[in-house]
């Protein structure tokens, strides 16, 4: 693959190009339309292609904040576009890497030593580049080691990234006032925690110490010596992506016992930890030769707050869903009614809320859950689709719900993908046998 000897880093050279990337699909618009006045059979399918193209194309170069959010969207599979998440689903582990000499100022920079001079042997080519960082392969007293370094710029550059993307998420989201200034602060300061590789360290090492209880479920080490702000160091993990591995159409045991593994991992941490490793994409989970699941990369953490936690799971419980008067306390409670809607748009929101989570909590409502389900995910596409083209949606209000929904669905959407992709069935409460 074609390495990168240089990333953008001030912000007239990033914002040149992401207008260049917006110049690029107007001309793909033009010449969908002027296709569409000959054909009028004409799909979108082309369109959505090209798009995709351009825009990915634009932000591998950029690396950083911006490719982070084309990573997250391509998580959300049910409200875009087929050939968006196609595309965008690179950006979580097949991104142009940096080039030997970058790498080797890098570590300069870092501990003032070449990584030949850390390590007994080191790979200066990538073996895997996604958004924020690259992983390269070393050993150190016959260890194999995983380093993983941060792009140039990376942090600096995310408040100037967000600034440029905001105008097309309001858009595109229909948020109004200052309201929606939270939400975009929220996703700063979580990306700018994922370019803190100290942070980072000290994360996967407490989760690595509660979690590494649960059965079929394995982490590397980390290693403080070999770590720094930008550069950290833990065990090489041998495995397959986990959406390698799903395309292969493992044996429904096999996908079971990982998926309750996935599972296990994210209810233990949701609901006895209270803080979740809240990017659930194929690019941070491998499955080793043995079968079980290998987490890796706990740069993205999110706290769950008991205000927002309680509500938020109580509407699980279908007696509270189907209870008008509780149920629209407990939106209340997260922010999705706001005390100064009018009756159409707390009518309007409460029938959305409920039909979204009469589906989405669907899981919890057994024993147990058969993630192999197509029907349920038909159905939430056909959901997708439905509120993609209710015209009433976009004349409302757009400022919904606690900026905590932000990970948390961003989260569960990660986490139902996978699961749909493993097409496993799982025992919903089986977690509680590793507390306490």
């Amino acid at each position: 693959m074609k390495t990168i000897d240089y990333i953008p880093t001030s912000k007239i050279e990033r914002a040149t190009k992401l207008v260049q990337t917006g110049a690029k699909v107007g001309v793909n618009y033009l010449k969908y339309y002027g296709e569409k006045m000959v054909n009028s059979d004409l799909t979108r399918d082309k369109l959505n292609e090209n798009n995709a193209e351009d825009i990915y194309d634009g932000l591998k170069s950029l690396k950083g904040s911006a490719l982070k959010v084309a990573q997250m969207l391509s998580m959300d599979k049910s409200f875009l576009p087929q050939a968006y998440v196609e595309k965008f689903s690179l950006s979580q582990f097949s991104v142009p890497p940096l080039s030997g000499p970058l790498v080797l100022k890098t570590f300069k920079t870092n501990f003032g030593k070449t990584p030949y001079e850390i390590f007994d042997e080191f790979n200066a080519n990538s073996v895997n580049a996604a958004s924020i960082g690259q992983v390269h392969l070393a050993m150190k007293d016959n260890k194999k080691l995983a380093v993983k370094i941060q792009y140039p710029g990376v942090a600096n550059s995310i408040s100037s990234d967000l600034a440029l993307v905001k105008p097309i998420a309001i858009r595109m989201f229909n948020l109004q006032g200052k309201d929606s200034d939270k939400y975009f602060k929220e996703v700063e300061d979580k990306l700018i925690e994922e370019t803190n590789y100290l942070l980072e360290l000290k994360q996967s090492q407490e989760v690595v110490e509660a979690c590494q209880k649960i059965d079929n479920l394995v982490f590397p080490n980390y290693y403080p010596e070999y770590s720094s702000a930008k550069i950290i160091t833990m065990d090489w993990m041998t495995g397959i992506h986990l959406s390698e591995f799903t395309n292969k159409t493992p044996k429904q045991e096999v996908s079971n016992k990982i998926g309750q593994a996935l599972w296990d991992f994210y209810m233990y941490q949701i609901h006895i930890l209270r803080k979740v490793h809240a990017d659930p994409h194929p690019g941070n989970f491998l499955v080793n030769i043995e079968n079980k699941l290998i987490a890796l990369d706990f740069g993205c953490m999110k706290q769950i707050p008991n205000e927002f936690y309680i509500p938020y799971f109580e509407l699980i419980n279908k007696e509270v869903i189907d209870n008008k008067k509780l149920f629209e306390d407990k939106l209340f409670e997260l922010e999705i009614l706001r005390v100064d809607d009018s009756k159409e748009e707390i009518e309007y929101f409460s029938q959305m809320f409920y039909d979204l989570l009469s589906l989405f909590t669907q899981p919890f409502q057994s024993e147990t859950f058969d993630f192999s389900d197509e029907e349920f995910f038909a159905n939430i596409a056909q959901l997708g689709e439905r509120f993609s083209k209710d015209t009433n949606l976009k004349k409302m209000n757009g400022n919904r719900g606690s900026k905590h929904f932000i990970y948390m669905n961003r989260t569960f959407f990660g986490l139902y993908n996978l699961m749909f992709d493993l097409k496993a069935k799982i025992v919903v409460n089986e977690y509680l046998k590793y507390q306490g």
